[in-house]
């Protein structure tokens, strides 16, 4: 079946909101003229998403419910989602309708301009101070460590043509992020400002500790960056304590009553390089890790149900068993 739009939407933390969701979002898109499907991809959520999900795939056999066995993160629920979807054009949004459904034909018109990507640019977010400070934070040390430029206010909210997708699908590292690869694929890309608006219910899932975490993970796995960094603090170090014990040991000559003999040096020697060696040990730690990730090989997640779609969770397994080139999991 032909679709001219789908609607990708990582579902966790919001059920209450799912029918407004759901209301809005065919209002908006069969106002636009054009044959969709919204993909609905439960995140295993413990307040139940599913029984929400199941009752709008069989309400409007347009929703297309997936369901994954444990879970797996929003990204990863997004790739899910991307890799079932069957439109001409996709579209990725929140569940939690901070992003809005009516601007998805601001999206879809700007795209027509000849665009491959669109944008939201989120003006006048609603989010915490400490969150807006954190994000900018983030982009601007990784803008630094991956040589690009980014702008903090874009979402996840946009509209991508589908071969945009079909490349983005393509990637399979196990430590990803929607934006930043899009961006990284290049094709014409721009942005829209759209306005914001506050959660319909719930708070997010990203706690300080996850947004540092996911911070470490996205950064150690597209740059090489924290590497050489490494190597530069190591040889500033270095150089101090160098200095330090020559001055040690200048002061040791000129005055040999006020130290006991040996003890400035040793501890000076101990700080610096053992920091310094700790420092360039776990930098080199994440990056092994990251190696040890990725050669297991594992799927980025694992379907456990589809309701309404051309393809069940049994096909997927048994595509992946039997060793196929396909994208999904």
């Amino acid at each position: 079946m032909a679709v001219d739009i789908s609607v990708v939407v990582p579902v966790y933390g919001c059920p209450g909101a799912l029918p407004e969701l759901h209301r809005r979002l065919v209002a908006v898109l069969e106002g636009m003229g054009k044959s969709f499907e919204i993909v609905l991809v439960d995140d295993h959520d413990p307040q139940n998403s599913w029984e929400g999900i199941e009752g709008l795939c069989a309400l409007d056999e347009r929703v297309v419910g997936v369901r994954l066995s444990r879970n797996f993160g929003q990204i990863r629920a997004i790739t899910a989602g991307l890799d079932l979807c069957q439109g001409d054009w996709v579209v990725v949004m929140d569940c939690d309708l901070q992003d809005r459904p009516e601007g998805i034909p601001q999206l879809y018109e700007k795209a027509q301009e000849g665009y491959d990507v669109v944008f939201a640019r989120r003006v006048q977010r609603k989010d915490s101070g400490v969150t807006k400070l954190f994000s900018r934070a983030f982009y601007k040390v990784y803008e630094y460590f991956t040589d690009g430029t980014y702008d903090a206010s874009l979402c996840n909210f946009s509209i991508s043509r589908r071969i945009v997708i079909q490349s983005y699908c393509s990637m399979r590292e196990r430590n990803r992020a929607y934006t930043m690869f899009i961006k990284w694929l290049g094709f014409k890309q721009t942005a829209i400002d759209l306005v914001g608006d506050e959660r319909f219910e719930g708070e997010s899932s990203y706690s300080f500790k996850k947004k540092l975490a996911m911070a470490f993970e996205l950064i150690t796995a597209q740059s090489t960056k924290p590497l050489k960094f490494a190597v530069t603090v190591g040889f500033f170090f270095a150089l101090v304590s160098l200095l330090v014990i020559v001055a040690t040991v200048v002061n040791h000559f000129l005055n040999a009553d006020d130290v006991l003999a040996g003890w400035t040096s040793t501890i000076a020697s101990i700080f610096f390089m053992g920091g310094l060696i700790l420092a360039s040990v776990g930098v080199v730690g994440l990056y092994v890790g990251n190696i040890f990730e990725e050669v297991k090989g594992r799927p980025l997640y694992v379907v456990a149900e589809v309701l309404n779609g051309d393809v069940t969770a049994e096909e997927i397994l048994n595509a992946r068993a039997l060793g196929r080139r396909h994208h999904l999991g």
